[in-house]
Parts: structure tokens; sequence; C-alpha cells
């Protein structure tokens, strides 16, 4: 049984979903005033396993992942880029979902934008200061810290050591400095045009507020919106524990008085060549930087998981090129694997028997990665002894491969099938036989198949319009 960390408990213990097997997950995504980093997809990847290996043991997933697409990052860039904030996150969304796709990364069953739940989380806001945890100021409105009892529980820090009567201007947050924090910034002149004017009952009465909402609000708004109160899992990088998910806690729990997040899943640094990336030292790699470089998204992907997700990963030069190297190795496997034609042997299936139950051991104990890859690895190598020995037949050739692919269900690293491009002239011969279908001239469409036959193509008749298929062969 799946055992996982819970950063709130700080053990591990069998994981049992909330909701029979419907398990609920919310990852907090990206800030899209740019590119996202390695470190970034680091995060997403840890995510996307967790999730791939629920679907593996059966259960059904619902994740939400938002997007931040208002906060002063990204008012900052817009304004620096001379541009309108819908637009600059609107581009930096689509290359992140780009991004998403070549790392093969699940994407979420929702991507929620904050910019269109205003609405939820002035509803949110107005809660907590009917239950008096948050409070009017000349800049905006403030969540009481001193308010929340419970207020350290995730991080285990003390409120009593955060500094008294200390605010954060900005999203940037700086943690000795941090005590209460933002729900609603009044509009200033560095917004721009960036503003809604919300209303909120204040001592009583009501009052509109020209503003935007602080950075925490967001999450705890879109989480539960989508997924309800309390949800299975919350995910993120260990930066974020504090003090954005202690803030998420906060307003949640305050405002339904129960609690928001069963378990907490966070994985740990990610450092470039033992250092911690920054662009002053010239060690910060988009992914698109990595790819640019000629590394195959698949090595990069291969890369990025290869420490268990609550140990710190030391991205590598050297380290990718090996994730290449056994990519490479995964590859020249299965052209192999595709070509035997020998002798069946009792071998291989008590080798698929063991590797499968090591597998899971091995994933089961808190998504142990590293150790899951040993096993594949070392499955491939006694494979390949096998053919060598001419003793794995097609038959099981194919058995291998489809223990291969359940594994990678999860992992998402073997060779994708190529999609055959269908001709532009076979879908013109398509297009007239569908044409002559529909005029009666059966004759003509008869000799429009037989020649689409000739080139390699099939068609299927079907209530939503015709199929077509390649010919095996």
């Amino acid at each position: 049984m799946l055992r996982l960390y819970n950063t709130l408990t700080r053990e591990k213990k069998i994981f049992k979903p909330l909701h029979n097997k419907e398990v609920r997950i919310y990852s907090c995504g990206p800030t899209v005033y740019d590119y996202a980093h390695i470190g970034n997809f680091r995060a997403y990847i840890c995510s996307d396993i967790l999730k791939r290996y629920l679907l593996f043991l059966g259960y059904k997933v619902k994740h939400v992942m938002n997007l931040t697409d208002v906060d002063d990052k990204t008012i900052k860039r817009s304004r620096e880029e001379n541009v309108s904030l819908s637009a600059l996150t609107k581009k930096y969304s689509d290359a992140f979902f780009e991004d998403l796709k070549a790392l093969l990364i699940k994407p979420a069953d929702v991507f929620p934008k904050a910019t269109e739940h205003i609405k939820e989380m002035t509803e949110l806001i107005n809660i907590l200061l009917k239950k008096r945890y948050a409070y009017s100021s000349r800049d905006g409105i403030y969540y009481n810290l001193s308010k929340f009892k419970d207020y350290g529980k995730l991080s285990h820090m003390r409120i009593k050591k955060l500094k008294v009567g200390a605010r954060i201007k900005q999203d940037q947050y700086e943690k000795e400095q941090a005590r209460d924090f933002a729900l609603w910034k009044n509009w200033t002149e560095e917004d721009g045009n960036v503003f809604w004017d919300a209303q909120f009952i204040i001592d009583g009465k009501k009052k509109t507020i020209k503003g935007r909402p602080g950075w925490h609000i967001e999450c705890s708004v879109m989480s539960t919106k989508y997924l309800g109160q309390p949800f299975d899992i919350h995910t993120g990088g260990i930066d974020l524990i504090f003090p954005h998910h202690e803030n998420e806690i906060a307003q949640s729990e305050a405002a339904q008085g129960k609690q928001l997040v069963k378990c907490w899943f966070h994985n740990k640094w990610l450092l470039v060549e033992g250092k911690k990336m920054s662009k002053s030292l010239g060690n910060f790699y988009t992914l698109r930087d990595l790819l640019a470089k000629g590394y195959d998204a698949r090595a990069i992907r291969l890369e990025l998981m290869s420490a268990q997700y609550r140990d710190e990963l030391n991205f590598t030069f050297s380290g990718l090129n090996a994730s290449k190297a056994r990519i490479e190795r995964i590859d020249n496997f299965i052209k192999r694997l595709g070509e035997a034609r020998g002798r069946e042997s009792k071998r291989v299936s008590s080798l698929v028997k063991k590797a499968k139950k090591q597998f899971i051991d091995a994933m089961d104990n808190d998504l142990d990665v590293p150790r899951a890859l040993e096993i594949f690895f070392s499955f491939i190598r006694d494979a390949n002894k096998l053919i060598d020995k001419n003793e794995i037949s097609n038959k099981q050739a194919k058995n291998i491969l489809a223990f291969l692919k359940k594994v990678d269900s999860i992992f998402a690293i073997l060779p994708e099938k190529k999609k055959r491009k269908i001709p532009s002239d076979v879908k013109q011969l398509v297009a007239k036989r569908e044409e002559a279908r529909k005029k009666g001239e059966w004759k003509k469409a008869d000799s429009i198949r037989q020649q689409l036959k000739h080139k390699g193509f099939w068609i299927d008749d079907t209530p939503q319009g015709p199929r077509i298929k390649f010919i095996k062969g």
C-alpha cells in the first residue's frame, strides 16, 4: 500500500483518500510572467509522478493547478514590456503548456486563473472580515495572524518568533519580516490599469475598494472551489511551506472552521552543479535553454526525476548526459525486443514477476523513484542477457514490452510512437470519394477506395464521417 510523507504531521503513513477511490490534488502552478525554469519543472514532475502512480493504483484523480496571472511580478513585467497584463500572461501561459507537453507532464483537469476568480476571493475576504480574522488598513485588507492560534503548524514555526507589526508590501515575501499579510491590496499608480472595484463589508458598512488580491488568497479560493474542503493532497516546493501554504491554511481554515488539506506533499530544492540556481551565477536554465542545447526532453525528464522528491536534486550536465545515455539504452532495448525471435524461456515470466513486485514496493515507499529506476534498468540488463542467449520468443517480447509500458505509465520515458502524417493527396481523394457517395456515385466511390488501397490506406465509413487508416505492411 502506498505510504506518503505528510509535511503537516512529519510522518510517513498509508495513504487513504477522503472520497473512496477518487483523489483530489491541488498543485501550486506558475506565476506566468516568464518562462518556467527547471527548478519549477522538478516540482511539476514530482507531482506528475504522484498523480501517475495514483492512476496506476487504480484511483481516479481530480487535479487542479492554478495560474497566477496577477501579482507584483506580472504587473511589473507587463509595464517593462509595454504590453497589457492579459497579453503578457497569455504568452507565458501558452509557453508553459507547451513545456508541460514537451516533458510529458499530464495536464491538470482544471487550470484556474486568478483573474477569473476575483468574485470568490472577495467573498472569502468578507467572511474573514466578518469573523474578525481580517481588518482594513490604509493600504489594503490584512489577515490578523494573532487571531489564528494554529498558525505555524505546517512549518512548525512559532508565531511569537515572527516580527510583531511587520507587514509585507509586495508578493515577494521575506520570512523574517512576515506577520500580518495582505488579502487585498489597494490600487497604487504602479498598478496602472490593473484593478478591480470590489465590495467589502467593513465594520458593518459596505465599502468599494479599488485594488487587487494578495497572492495567498488566490490558492485558498481556487483549491476549495474545484476540490472542496478538505481535499486530499496539496503539492508544491518546500520554499512554499512558509509563508504561502501556512497562509492558505490560516485563510481557509479560519473561514470554514475545518481542515484544508489531509496530506501536504513537498519536494526539495534543485541545485545546479552544487549551487543554488541564479541568473547572476550563470546557472539559470529554462527547459527551452536545454532543448536549444540539443538535449532530448525525455532525457531532461529522466534527470529531473532521478532523485527522490524529498531529497535535493543536484542537476549537472554530466548527470544529464548520463540520462541521455540511459534513454539511448532504453531505445536500443525496445528495438532488440521487436526483433526477438528466440525460443521460449521460463526465466522470462519469473523475471517480469520479480521486477513488478520490486517496482511496486519501491513506489509504495513514499515514491522511491531512484530505487524504482534501478529496478527498471536492472530488468532491461537481465532481459538483454536473455536476448543474447536467444531465450526470448516474439510472444514473450510482447509481454515484456507490455510490462515496460505499464511502468512507463508512471515514468513516461519510453520512445513515443511517431504519428504518421496523412499526405494531402490522400486527403483530397477521401474528400472526392465522400462527395461521390453523397451524390450516389457508388462506382466512382469504389474506384477511389481502390486507389487509396494501392497507396496504403483504408477507409472506414462511420456516422461521424470517413476514418482513414494505414494498411499494415
